[in-house]
């Protein structure tokens, strides 16, 4: 255990009215990926070849990586601790270790047995055990529904820089599974990849009065699970991860300290 290194918290981008991100552009095979016109600079240091237990590992920009492998989590006993990027972990932050991506940088993470995906701030090194390519906070295994199992199957996709340290509060880039339905329907140029799910409430009405609060964009989506419905508050959509984050700290200002970044893909 003492040789790794930890996974630190994830810092945030800057408000809207700050415009710290831009949309995204696409790669050569149509995926699209985030710009940060305001990226935090790699961390000096994080980018040297370096060995733990006799094997060498030798960091690179791999603006193409895109892996499949097993991923794990850890917690408790790494919690306030300092990482890789000097960044403290908080294990309910979206965040992540990887051995030779640049620091500080996202990756969208997808549980390959679920379908749901998260978008993590990497800022550590690791995991050093053979066949996992990543490690997951605590609170990205949650999200995947990996707490139980421990390891599972994912695909790790780099999108890019991470944005520079915008706030002292750890923020989540999370995404769960896609809706069972949209929750309106949208003109194709209108259609986006990511939602904020400001709330999810037992009552409809409750729900109804957040949306309105909110504004003209948040609807409000009904989901069954069992005989209980459950009503989502939803904004959007936004083409990529990155405004959708920066809108997403927008709800947070307004007091929905809960407030998710959603994949509808």
């Amino acid at each position: 255990m003492t040789a790794r290194f930890l996974k630190g918290a994830c810092i945030v981008a800057l408000l809207p009215l700050m415009a710290a991100c831009a949309t995204g552009a696409r790669s050569s095979g149509g995926a699209r990926i985030p710009v940060v016109t305001d990226p935090a600079p790699i961390v000096s240091g994080t980018m040297r070849p370096y060995q733990i237990r006799g094997r060498w590992y030798r960091p690179a920009e791999q603006p193409n990586y895109d892996e499949t492998g097993l991923a794990s989590w850890y917690g408790d006993q790494f919690n306030g601790r300092p990482t890789a990027t000097g960044e403290r972990f908080d294990m309910y932050a979206m965040t992540a270790a990887h051995k030779t991506l640049p620091l500080p940088g996202l990756v969208e993470v997808t549980n390959l047995a679920n379908g749901r995906s998260v978008v993590l701030r990497i800022n550590d090194r690791g995991p050093f055990v053979d066949n996992r390519i990543i490690d997951l906070s605590r609170g990205a295994a949650d999200q995947l529904g990996m707490l139980e199992r421990g390891v599972g199957e994912v695909r790790v996709r780099y999108l890019g820089p991470a944005p520079r340290l915008g706030s002292s509060q750890p923020v989540q880039y999370a995404a769960a599974a896609p809706a069972p339905a949209a929750p309106r329907p949208q003109p194709a140029a209108e259609t986006g990849a990511y939602w904020i799910q400001a709330g999810s409430f037992a009552d409809r009405r409750a729900a109804r009065r957040v949306a309105d609060r909110l504004g003209d964009r948040a609807t409000v989506d009904v989901a069954t699970r069992g005989d209980s419905p459950t009503y989502r508050v939803l904004i959007g959509p936004w083409p990529d991860p990155n405004a959708a984050e920066s809108a997403r700290q927008a709800v947070v200002a307004r007091g929905y300290a809960d407030a998710l970044l959603i994949s509808s893909r």
